[in-house]
Order: structure tokens, then sequence, then C-alpha cells
């Protein structure tokens, strides 16, 4: 039985800890992990040294600086530095080191602000961005265009996958720098416990959103690693070698924030506060191409937002600082 070495760069991150739930599965990997204190990936002689003391047969680069609104709009610099630094460290390491089989993972702010809907990978490049996160969606399209620049001068089989926005396991439940879905669930939960009668939602409801559970991003990421490099070649382009991963279904906030109470189990009144911002109407992903390399996403939207809420039922003494 022939075992690969997998190296998974940010295997403490939401995607990355999902990844590598499902590669421990497999008796054929080994998996290869470092700790902040054992590897610094800002420290480019340290990556290199790492690849060149470890025969690495893949690696899954989720390793990223991340952050909401606030966090982008306080730290551009290092938003855009670090994203750049990691991933240029890790790419060109891994090419040094001989590293056949890389995959990175972006996100769908890569996408023009006003970019047609649903997003296709074509959109790429082809208008402005959304001001607010710009500097780390410049380092994750540059990423994309790395990883092609090596598959075409080297004849490297780097590949790069863009997911809509994740929830699940390992989520940040911060109280002001999570995201809408970890966002909303803490929220909930505390008005239920102290017997709320009423849970205000920022914006009208009427804006649509797109969501994957982070074991389905996993489970897409080690379906594209591993498909067939001439399959591969033939759905894809090699400047535009991007997929695109979601569930290629949305819903509205307020269906959202309805689903969200349901499952936490508020029974207390929901009120929209139409006087704050919306954001875009409608982000949703075109995941056609994906499914056209024979994946589609497993995981309903009440399903996983019901694992995501046990989760943080059972981890929830780490989040009350």
């Amino acid at each position: 039985m022939s075992i690969k070495t997998i190296f998974v760069a940010g295997h403490r991150g939401m995607v990355g800890s999902a990844i590598m739930r499902q590669l421990s599965a497999d008796k054929t990997v080994k998996l290869l992990t470092c700790n902040r204190d054992e590897l610094d990936l800002l420290n480019q002689q340290a990556v290199f040294d790492f690849f060149k003391h470890h025969q690495v047969d893949q690696v899954y680069l989720a390793a990223a600086k991340v952050g909401g609104i606030v966090a982008n709009n306080t730290y551009p610099a290092e938003f855009i530095y670090e994203n750049l630094t990691i991933q240029n460290n890790i790419i060109h390491g891994a090419h040094l080191a001989g590293v056949q089989d890389l995959l990175f993972l972006g996100s769908s702010c890569i996408y023009p602000k006003l970019a047609d809907q649903p997003m296709a990978e074509a959109a790429l490049l082809t208008d402005t961005l959304e001001p607010t996160n710009e500097p780390y969606a410049i380092a994750k399209i540059a990423g994309i265009k790395m990883c092609e620049s090596y598959n075409r001068q080297y004849g490297r089989n780097y590949r790069s996958v863009m997911p809509t926005n994740l929830y699940g396991e390992n989520d940040n439940f911060h109280p002001e720098n999570s995201h809408v879905i970890p966002a909303l669930i803490r929220r909930f939960h505390e008005a239920k416990l102290a017997n709320a009668p009423t849970v205000v939602a920022w914006g009208s409801g009427k804006p649509m959103r797109e969501f994957l559970h982070v074991d389905d991003m996993a489970a897409a990421s080690i379906y594209v690693m591993n498909l067939n490099k001439d399959t591969y070649v033939a759905n894809t382009q090699p400047m535009l070698s991007h997929i695109n991963v979601g569930t290629g279904i949305d819903c509205t906030i307020r269906e959202l924030v309805e689903t969200v109470a349901q499952v936490v189990g508020y029974q207390g009144n929901i009120e929209f506060d139409a006087t704050k911002p919306d954001g875009a109407p409608r982000k949703l992903m075109n995941v056609s191409r994906l499914a056209s390399l024979g994946w589609t996403a497993n995981i309903a939207l009440a399903q996983g937002l019901a694992s995501t809420y046990e989760w943080f039922l059972a981890h929830q003494d780490s989040f009350r600082k």
C-alpha cells in the first residue's frame, strides 16, 4: 500500500481542521502539520527548510490571515502582506522541493463587487473589487495566478478552489468579530438563556446569501485535489483554472435568521433594523464547473446549522471571554 505524505498548512483553522478530519480516515495518508511555534509561515527560509527536510506528496494551503469587515478595514497592510507572504513561501517552497500537487484555498471575495449573479469563474479580473476587503482579495487573486504560473512554466499540478461563505465546526463565535452565522447562533442562544423578548437583526432581511458547511468544503477540496489531471485540465483553462465551491443555492437573510432561531430554540420575536446596511443584494456562486467534474454539496443548510449549534454548545465555555 502506497502512503502519501500530505502537509496541511493552517490545520487548526476552520477549513484546515475539517480537511484534517476527513484525511485522517484515509489509511493511505500520512498527515504532516506544524504549529506556529514550530514553523513560522511568514519566515521564508524556515518554510524552505521545512520542505527540504520533509518528503511531501501533497499540500493543502489553507493557512491565511482572515477576518471580518472591521478587521479588513483596520489592518489592510497586514492582510495583504501576511497572505501574500504565506502563500508565496509555501507555493515556491513546495516547488523548490519538487512537490507536484498543491491545492490553494481562496475566497469568493476575489470577484468584482458588481459581478453578475451567479458569479462564474470567468468574472475574475473583469471589474473593481469590494473596497473593504480589496487587500485580502488581491492576495488571493495573486495566489491563483501564482499556481497557474508554476503550472505553465514548470508543469506543476497546482490547483485553486474558491469557496462561498463557510460555517461549521471551529468557526469564530466572537460576539463582535464573527461572521453572520456564528454571530446569529451566539446571539439567539444568549437571548434564549436570558428569556429576551426580542432579537434585532441588522438590515432589511432581503439580501440573498449562499452558505456552505465546512465539511462540504473539505470534501470538495479533497475531491478537486485528487481529480485526474487530464480531467482537471479539460474542464479548466491554463489562465482561468480556479474552481468555485458552493451549494448553488441561496436564501434571504430573513430566512437564515428565522432558521437559526428555530435551530437554537429561541421563542421570542425577531425584528429587522432596516436602518442598518444590507450590503450587496445578492452573492451567489456559479458552481457548474465543479458539478461538471462530478461533485455537489451534500449538507443542507438546516442540517448544517443544527450540527454547528451542537458543536457550539459543546465548546461554549471557550467563547465566554
